[in-house]
């Protein structure tokens, strides 16, 4: 596939989730299918080392694990980014807690429906994805997608926090499925 491709859409609410296995910067391998969350599983597809936005939303995820974890909700982190530069971003950005899954292809970017970039100069990679959010139920499937085309923009936690105990204290269904 090549990042002139047309994109497509990724997964609907409700939906199924894209399968994903990834290795962990520290070792391990991240499987979405063994996942386990009480409530939901928060993947954080990140740009990479070379993104101060994501470094800034990832030391804030970090900061709040113990509490996300509290609420059922267990946090990944989801890059493009090769094994030297996903453990430097563990490294340099100190994420201790947040589990950094690295090596996501552009077949499976696409397959999630983000948006994909070309580098601009040296300090990005050739290839890789845009910010998104996406809450993933016990289930697997899909509950909650926020997918944007530019680093910014991205749910403020708090109001995303907010949003999941109104949504879960009403037994809300997930939307824009249809």
């Amino acid at each position: 596939m090549t990042t002139n491709a047309a994109p497509t859409r990724g997964v609907r609410p409700g939906a199924p989730a894209p399968s994903l296995a990834l290795p962990l910067a520290g070792g391990g391998t991240f499987r979405l299918a063994d996942a386990a969350p009480r409530l939901f599983t928060m993947l954080v597809f990140n740009r990479g080392l070379h993104c101060p936005v994501c470094r800034a939303q990832l030391s804030e995820l970090d900061r709040r694990f113990d509490e996300l974890a509290e609420k059922g909700i267990d946090v990944v982190s989801v890059s493009g980014e090769n094994e030297q530069r996903a453990s430097l971003m563990r490294e340099e950005w100190k994420i201790d807690k947040v589990p950094l899954a690295y090596g996501l292809s552009e077949a499976q970017m696409r397959e999630w429906g983000l948006f994909v970039s070309r580098g601009i100069n040296a300090d990005e990679p050739a290839v890789f994805n845009e910010p998104a959010l996406f809450l993933i139920s016990p289930d697997g499937s899909v509950y909650y997608e926020s997918i944007l085309s530019m680093p910014v923009g991205r749910p403020r936690l708090d109001d995303l926090l907010g949003g999941i105990d109104y949504w879960t204290a009403n037994d809300y269904p997930p939307r824009g499925g249809a």
